[in-house]
């Protein structure tokens, strides 16, 4: 009999963040296959024989993506229960698209369980809110970790710029440079304010501020790395008003940054998700 295939959101890090859902299947699944974007604490919930990682390898490899999905439904088709675990949501930048169509083409069942998108948690968890009555009324979710295969990029920066909302960018830490010039060539004021925050809800979560065009030498003087969300929009000033009096993740460390809102200090680190995809 074939097994069942659940494409699991482990939210973004933070184990109390679990779905309920999510952790029980955890719990009862044969095998577990994961990156590292899930973070230290949720791995560490799994037994270790249960668990398979199709991340990046010794030597800096990465599991190519046919390679998790074949392996998804050979285990499958060996009768077992199996989790695909991965950050935030499996359905926003996460490509649990393609591992649901490529399951369902080998007929092999699945369920989808969500989880909390760092699209919304890691600005939340800083202070930020996606949306503010006084300043966005919409939020439009952006990948900064394209598929290099493309011949050119699939985001219209221009048309965001002119949207006047929110934009989050997800894995947009290394092409931060090139998009926030994208953004104030079409158009956006370069005093817009900007945040960056990396690993949110992880013990080590901090977060770096400025503007569209000093926030790269925010990043730099923070040593910011992936995994990290990118916030533009006048809802990532909101969080120079309650830092001050804000706690969880990191909010022990603020740090101050010469003519722009407050930020956290704390440390850095981590790649992109294993197969070109994440929520975070």
């Amino acid at each position: 009999m074939t097994g069942t295939v659940y494409l699991v959101g482990s939210g973004p890090g933070d184990p109390d963040l679990l779905t309920v859902k999510a952790r029980r299947l955890l719990d009862e699944a044969d095998v577990v296959l994961h990156d590292k974007l899930p973070g230290p604490e949720i791995l560490g919930l799994i037994p270790e024989e249960k668990r398979e990682d199709v991340g990046k390898r010794a030597g800096g490899d990465r599991t190519p993506q046919s390679v998790t999905n074949e392996r998804l439904v050979e285990l499958a088709e060996e009768g077992q229960t199996v989790v695909r675990l991965k950050g935030g949501d499996p359905f926003v930048f996460g490509r649990g698209g393609e591992e649901a169509a490529y399951l369902a083409d080998h007929g092999v069942p699945f369920e989808v369980v969500p989880g909390v998108t760092s699209a919304i948690a890691g600005p939340a968890v800083a202070g930020i809110p996606a949306t503010h009555r006084d300043h966005a009324s919409s939020v439009s979710f952006v990948t900064g970790h394209e598929d290099p295969t493309k011949d050119e990029s699939a985001v219209d920066w221009e048309a965001l710029a002119a949207t006047g909302g929110t934009i989050v960018v997800l894995m947009g830490v290394g092409k931060l440079p090139d998009y926030t010039a994208a953004l104030r060539a079409a158009g956006m004021d370069p005093d817009t304010p900007v945040a960056l925050v990396e690993r949110a809800t992880w013990p080590d979560q901090r977060v770096a501020t400025g503007t569209l065009d000093t926030i790269v030498d925010a990043r730099d003087e923070a040593d910011i790395s992936p995994p990290a969300v990118t916030v533009i929009g006048e809802v990532a000033g909101e969080r120079e008003r309650v830092v001050e009096f804000l706690r969880g993740y990191g909010s022990d460390a603020p740090a101050e940054d010469d003519g722009v809102p407050d930020g956290d200090a704390a440390r850095a680190a981590d790649g992109v998700e294993s197969n070109g995809g994440s929520d975070r």
